[in-house]
Parts: structure tokens; sequence; C-alpha cells
């Protein structure tokens, strides 16, 4: 595929200087850069290496308005973010056909829309509405009244169980399971057995939400577990029943949440984090890798960085491990 600067400039929002008629190929670093490749930079220090590379144009800062170049500039204040969205233009693939596969098993009460590609050995329950131009991958398995909106990619071989509601522009991931029964067990005191609590709730998942391969999200037990516009959920991460998580919400790989958890908008939890049932993230609160939380805990603070089990601000769990480093020093 061939682009030209000035159609990657009208795309991002970018202001061009040089020749926007340049013919680009893809992206690439600016180590790995050659002709056609369009590259960012996000410093003054580093414009002079893009500026040598063999890179075709270079995006960057307000900052190289002031500098030669005989590449085409494509000027954003925020280059990182701009050259993500130039990636789209590249990563832009062939459309399947819109049709179901003839190994494909669907329900005749299924609702499937124009433009809608379903894979070989799909199965659809009944009753399942899918909206147009959603495409759904080999092996998937939807189950009775699911929804799934527009334009939403459901990779090969995730199961959506019944009654999961997914709103527009959904991805997900290979080998993810959505709307599963919730971890709820009553114990019998006089016999020691462990009996189900019910799990008869569902799971919503809201427009723009991207979720990780292998990632398991339960159904609310009574209630609903929701997963907010535009969050973005890591592989291999567990959410438990009743939860609900904020919009814009990011949760990094192997993190596992109990039931009942409410995270606000915007927070950041990076990997391998746990947290305990009916715990509460306000907005923005930011959770570093391998972080605690206990059961009933509240955090707060938006952009503040919580550390360390129980999680605790970064500058008093750093004071509390530099203090141990002086009393080990000591003995």
């Amino acid at each position: 595929m061939q682009i030209t600067v000035q159609t990657v400039a009208e795309h991002v929002g970018a202001r061009l200087l040089g020749d926007g008629g340049v013919q680009l190929t893809g992206i690439a670093s600016v180590q790995s850069a050659q002709a056609g490749d369009l590259v960012f930079v996000e410093d003054e220090a580093n414009f002079e290496l893009a500026a040598l590379s063999s890179a075709s144009a270079v995006l960057a800062g307000e900052f190289a308005a002031a500098k030669t170049s005989s590449k085409p500039l494509l000027l954003v204040a925020r280059p990182k973010l701009a050259f993500s969205r130039a990636a789209r233009l590249f990563a832009a693939k062939p459309q399947p056909p819109a049709e179901v596969h003839p190994s494909a098993v669907v329900h005749p009460s299924a609702g499937i829309a124009n433009h809608v590609h379903v894979a070989a050995r799909v199965v659809i329950a009944a009753g399942v509405e899918i909206a147009a131009g959603t495409r759904i991958g080999a092996g998937s398995v939807i189950g009775e009244k699911v929804r799934i909106g527009k334009d939403c990619e459901i990779y090969p071989n995730v199961t959506i169980y019944p009654g999961t509601h997914l709103g527009d522009r959904v991805m997900v991931h290979a080998g993810a399971v959505l709307g599963s029964d919730g971890f709820g067990y009553v114990r019998d005191s006089k016999s020691g057995r462990y009996e189900k609590f019910p799990q008869i709730g569902r799971l919503e998942i809201e427009d723009d939400v991207e979720i990780g391969a292998n990632t398991t999200i339960d159904r609310g037990a009574l209630e609903v577990t929701r997963i907010g516009r535009g969050a973005k959920i890591d592989n291999l991460v567990h959410i438990g029943h009743n939860c609900q998580i904020g919009e814009n919400v990011v949760i990094a790989a192997q993190t596992g949440l109990s039931g009942s958890i409410v995270i606000e908008n915007g927070a950041v939890l990076g990997g391998q984090v746990g947290i305990g049932e009916h715990a509460h993230l306000g907005e923005g609160v930011m959770l570093g890798g391998q972080a605690g939380v206990l059961p009933k805990k509240v955090l707060r603070g938006k952009g503040v960085a919580f550390w360390g089990t129980p999680a605790k601000p970064l500058r008093e769990y750093l004071k509390e491990l530099a203090t141990l480093s002086r009393l080990a020093k000591k003995k």
C-alpha cells in the first residue's frame, strides 16, 4: 500500500513542511527505516538521527519547524500519538467477505446483519444479534441471546457465554472467555461442603474496548459486570463477577481481580497486580507491577502511583524500603 505524505498529515492533523506528494509504504523505527517509511521523534536530541536515516518522512514535535531537512516533516504536538494513528493507515487489511462459512452452525433465530463475516466452525446460538461489519473468528462459540455491536473483531476460539452484551468496535483476542460463572460458593458449616451461589447476572462490555488473548471476564452473580468504554485489557487477565471497570482503564497482563471491585475512569494497573474483593480504586489511580490491594481497601489520588503489598503511595513505599535496607546493613 502506498499513501502520500499529504494523506498521512491530514489523517493525523499534522502541519506539513515539504513535499506532500512523497509516497509512503509503511512505518518503522529510526534505526530500521528504509525508503518509503515514516518515522517519528519526540525530542530534538534524536531529530538528527531521523533526518539522516533512510526514511522518506519524519513525524516530529513543533520543535522541528526550525530544523533543516531534505525530508517532508509532519509537525504535531504529540508525535507518538500521531504515529500510532498513522500506523493504522498502513495496517489496514483487506476485509474478509461478508459471508457465513458453510461449516458454521447458526441457529435460525439468530439475527446476523449485512456485512458480517462468520468464519469456519463458528457456533451461534438462538437469539444472538450481530450488527453490521463484525467479524467472528474460526472456532468461536456465541451463546444464546448474546448481542454484538457494529464493527467488532472477534478472533478465533473466543467463547461468549449467554446473555453477554458487546458494544461497537470491541476487539476480543483469541481464546478469551466472556461471561463465564463467577467463583462464588457458600460453605455449609455442618457438612463442610461448598454450594454454588447462583451466577445469573450478565456481562456488559461498552464501545471501543480491547480484550487480550486468554483473558477471562465473569458475569455478575445477580447483577452486572461492566467494562467501561475504551478500556484496554491485556492478555491473561482475570476479572471476577460484579466488577465495575470504568472508562479508559488500562490493565496489564496477569492481573487478577476478585469480585465486586470498582475501578474508576482512567486508572492504570501494571502487570501481575492482585486486588481483593470489594476494593475501590479512584479515578486515575496508578498501580505498579505486582502491587496488592487488600479486600475493601479504597485507594484515591488521580495520577498517584501506588506500589507494594499492601499497596501504598510510591514515596511512602520507597521510604520503607530504604529504612529496611539501612536496618539490614546495621545488622
